[in-house]
Order: C-alpha cells, then sequence, then structure tokens
C-alpha cells in the first residue's frame, strides 16, 4: 500500500505584546492556535511565519526573541480531529510587539486575540499545539 500522506512545512509564532499577553488565532471559525501557516516557495521560515502572523492578525511590528523550534503533527480536520492525509512539520518563533490591535486580513483567519500565556493551552484546539505551547511556556517571561 503507498503511503499518500502529503508532507507539509508551516511556520509562525508565539507573539508576546506588551501586557505580556499571548496571540491567538481563530482558522475558518472552527479552531484555535497559535498563528502559522504554509512557507512559499522561497521563502525562509522566518519569513512565513512573519507574514503568516501579519495576515492572520495585522500585526506586522515583531521583534525576534528566539528560535523555538518545530513540531510535528496532522492538519486539523473539519470536526476538530486529525486530518491523516496531511502531515504537517511546524517551525515556530518567539516574538514580542509593541502592537496590541488586531486586526486580521485573511478571511480564513477572522479572528485573532490577545490570552494569557496561562490560558493559551486551554484555548488551543489541536493537543500537538497544545503540547509544543506548554513545553516552551517558561520561555515567556512574566
Amino acid at each position: 500500500m503507498e503511503n499518500n500522506i502529503k508532507q507539509t512545512k508551516s511556520a509562525g509564532g508565539v507573539v508576546i505584546n506588551k501586557a505580556e499577553l499571548v496571540l491567538v488565532v481563530n482558522q475558518k471559525g472552527q479552531s484555535w492556535s497559535l498563528p502559522k501557516g504554509h512557507i512559499d516557495e522561497g521563502e525562509s521560515t522566518l519569513d512565513a511565519a512573519k507574514r503568516e502572523i501579519y495576515e492572520e492578525s495585522g500585526i506586522n511590528q515583531l521583534e525576534l526573541l528566539a528560535d523555538l523550534g518545530n513540531y510535528q503533527r496532522p492538519k486539523i480536520a473539519l470536526d476538530g480531529g486529525d486530518d491523516t492525509s496531511e502531515q504537517k512539520t511546524i517551525f515556530m518563533f518567539l516574538f514580542k510587539t509593541n502592537q496590541s490591535l488586531l486586526s486580521p486580513i485573511d478571511p480564513e483567519n477572522p479572528e485573532a486575540r490577545w490570552v494569557s500565556k496561562n490560558e493559551v493551552a486551554e484555548l488551543l484546539t489541536h493537543h500537538k499545539d497544545k503540547e509544543f505551547f506548554l513545553s516552551i511556556i517558561n520561555k515567556i517571561k512574566e
């Protein structure tokens, strides 16, 4: 049997504002995640992360604090479970911003909000996103 699992790469970030709140975004009105998305042809992971954060939140003044590495997970299915037809490798960075006004540009991501770092994991839809966030939460200063 052939392995027909699509392998994709995404990049995004954990964005912290002046009030030490973390940016989370809503996808298609169905799931919550950290801002991230596909890496375009010829684009670096860092450039893709910045572009996706801008598209999903309107935030474009970002200061890179750290490379948070990467993790893998299946795509989120429409029912919130795993869509095992696609395996994503997600590259994440830690940023801070002085901007606070959220104004998503991407119609697929209609809502963005700032939340306390202690509330992020419970809001994230995918268990692998939760695990990743909890593994890096100590890198976010109080």
